[in-house]
């Protein structure tokens, strides 16, 4: 999901110090999914872009789940955003046939929604605020954030200390008193989320706005999880139900502000983290393939592309 990558590379080391050595390399309705072999690959689109489409411009805006850290290459400035030749919003500007002057993409690892609207420091660079890309020419944009305010980088390492130290569950912890914490921060992320909405539309009027979820990071069945993330079943659970309800809200909000919501979750699942390396959309804590650790990797983004691509008609 949206994870700030140093909150990534915490989880990772907590992880690493528990296990002594690291190794490897390196998220209902209309929605149609997108197609995937059996691999896992999103089999490639076939139909040929439509004119309004391939006439831009395309504006992406997002999170590291939009960017791509650590996919070859990494392109574009500020550096720091981390963004990927290979990230689905590359793909679809290739796709779509997108002249270079036609697609601005303003995605940046570790963004919030509230770097929709203000600048972003990163450690290497200064990324503007992803909305000023927007002209009335704009129409097509594609939005993928949410992750980082909720805060899924700290609950994938609380969840992991949680399981390493033996401690009481995270799930456990962050439902005590009987308010649930992540549920709270869910709600107010919606609320921002539709103010940025809005202003989206009254910048590009004339886009077609597609708010993008998080495909499925961690699987149903928690237990094939224990030996690679070192959380426990319980707590892979909560992890994965708090991403769906973060994803329902997408989809709500989306609605709701007359956008359309892509579902990257169905094609997803069965690729999650916790999957074969040869299969899986999203690496686990230590990657096996080049990508940021929980985040997606080439096959993930392209996976996403497709299911983009479905939604305008194009896969």
């Amino acid at each position: 999901m949206g994870i700030r990558r140093a909150g990534a590379a915490v989880t990772a080391a907590v992880l690493c110090a528990g296990l002594a050595a690291c190794g490897g390399g390196g998220g209902s309705g209309t929605d149609r999914p997108a197609r995937s072999s059996a691999s896992g690959r999103a089999a490639p689109a076939s139909a040929s872009p439509s004119p309004l489409l391939a006439a831009g411009p395309y504006v992406a805006l997002g999170d590291s789940y939009t960017a791509g850290p650590d996919i070859p290459q990494q392109t574009g400035t500020p550096a720091g955003c981390a963004r990927s030749s290979q990230a689905y919003p590359a793909l679809l500007a290739a796709r779509l046939r997108l002249a270079p002057a036609a697609f601005r993409d303003m995605s940046c690892s570790g963004a919030q929604v509230a770097e929709l609207t203000r600048r972003q420091v990163t450690s290497d660079g200064v990324n503007p605020a992803q909305l000023s890309a927007l002209t009335p020419a704009t129409r097509l944009v594609t939005l993928g954030i949410g992750g980082n305010d909720i805060g899924f980088a700290d609950l994938v390492g609380r969840c992991v200390s949680a399981g390493l130290l033996r401690q009481t569950p995270c799930r456990e912890q962050l439902t005590s008193g009987g308010e649930d914490s992540v549920e709270a921060r869910i709600v107010v992320a919606g609320e921002r989320l539709g103010g940025a909405l809005a202003q989206i539309h009254r910048r590009a009027p004339h886009a077609r706005v597609l708010v993008v979820g998080y495909p499925e990071i961690l699987p149903a069945d928690g237990a094939s999880c224990t030996a690679s993330l070192a959380i426990g079943a319980g707590d892979v659970a909560y992890l994965r139900l708090k991403e769906q309800h973060l994803n329902a809200m997408l989809r709500r909000r989306a609605e709701a502000a007359g956008a359309a919501y892509v579902d990257t979750w169905t094609p997803s699942v069965g690729h999650d983290a916790c999957s074969p390396a040869a299969t899986r959309w999203v690496e686990p804590l230590l990657p096996s393939a080049p990508a940021a650790s929980m985040h997606p990797n080439a096959r993930g983004e392209a996976g996403m592309a497709a299911a983009v691509l479905t939604m305008l008609g194009e896969g």
